[in-house]
């Protein structure tokens, strides 16, 4: 496991300067940071009904009263607490070296900071052929049970999962696996969800220098083989490899969901302004 003290603190810093898309949605909770959609007791004044006997009197509108005779309440913009589902893929790919598994951790750490910071209701979750709920207490601990949960190369089992209805679901997950799409984004914006994807990656598995005789391991399964990699099947791997993400991004496009990659080399700042800041996945401040 890597520093996650250091982590902690650099993403701390870094929430400060940029944030997950909590503000561009209309929210329904606990009373919190955000706007919601319905009434309740913040500064922000929305509207105005007919007095109901019973109303707290505090709010009822004098400089109306004065004009007409008729009482009537102040009703203000409710402020609301937005619940934030992240979820990280425990697959072996996902920590497939000192590089990419930094790079995950930072990602994960900076939604869990972001999401803190602006007062969300934050459940976290680890999901691959199993899935399970991630108290609270454990991942400020950094007991994360990575070794409990099932691995599975034909995709993420997100329909194990208890995502609250209408929460922002976070998705940190590599997406390298064969199964279509629309199984792991489904689950993601059933019952009023709102999602985005973030995917790590790192250029050994992007641009590899296979040449010659290559010793592969499954990073899956374990299960090792050795190959000859000539020019023409590395040239096809990078096509492939590239088209994978291609095939992701159209069906996230057509269902709302911000798709975005995030280099595991270089200032992870930078990481994020590269893409994820471009799709919305994650804003300025």
């Amino acid at each position: 496991m890597p520093d996650f003290t250091d982590i902690r603190q650099r993403m701390s810093r870094v929430a400060q300067m940029v944030r997950l898309p909590l503000r561009a949605g209309q929210w329904s909770g606990l009373n919190g940071q955000i706007q919601g959609l319905g009434t309740g007791s913040s500064l922000d004044f929305q509207d105005q009904r007919p007095y109901v006997p019973g109303d707290d009197p505090r709010h009822i509108n004098w400089q109306a009263y004065a004009r007409n005779g008729s009482y009537t309440m102040k009703l203000y913009r409710q402020e609301v607490s937005p619940r934030v589902d992240l979820v990280l893929d425990a697959s072996p790919s996902m920590f497939l070296n000192e590089a990419k598994t930094r790079r995950v951790w930072e990602t994960v750490w900076f939604c869990i900071e972001s999401a803190l910071r602006l007062g969300a209701a934050l459940k976290v979750h680890l999901v691959s052929g199993s899935g399970r709920e991630v108290p609270m207490d454990h991942v400020m601990a950094d007991r994360w049970p990575l070794e409990e949960i099932a691995a599975s190369s034909n995709g993420l089992r997100l329909d194990l999962l208890a995502l609250r209805p209408g929460s922002l679901r976070v998705l940190v997950s590599d997406v390298l696996f064969p199964a279509s799409p629309d199984l792991c984004l489904t689950p993601l914006v059933a019952q009023r969800g709102r999602a985005l994807v973030l995917a790590p990656f790192c250029q050994e598995e992007a641009d590899p220098d296979w040449s010659g005789n290559i010793d592969f391991e499954d990073c899956e399964s374990t299960q090792r083989d050795r190959r000859r990699v000539p020019q023409t099947t590395l040239e096809r791997y990078r096509e492939a490899y590239r088209r994978h993400f291609d095939l992701w991004r159209e069906p996230c496009q057509r269902r709302g969901i911000a798709f975005a990659r995030i280099g595991a080399e270089g200032d992870f700042i930078a990481a994020l302004r590269a893409e994820a800041a471009t799709v919305g996945a994650v804003e300025l401040t």
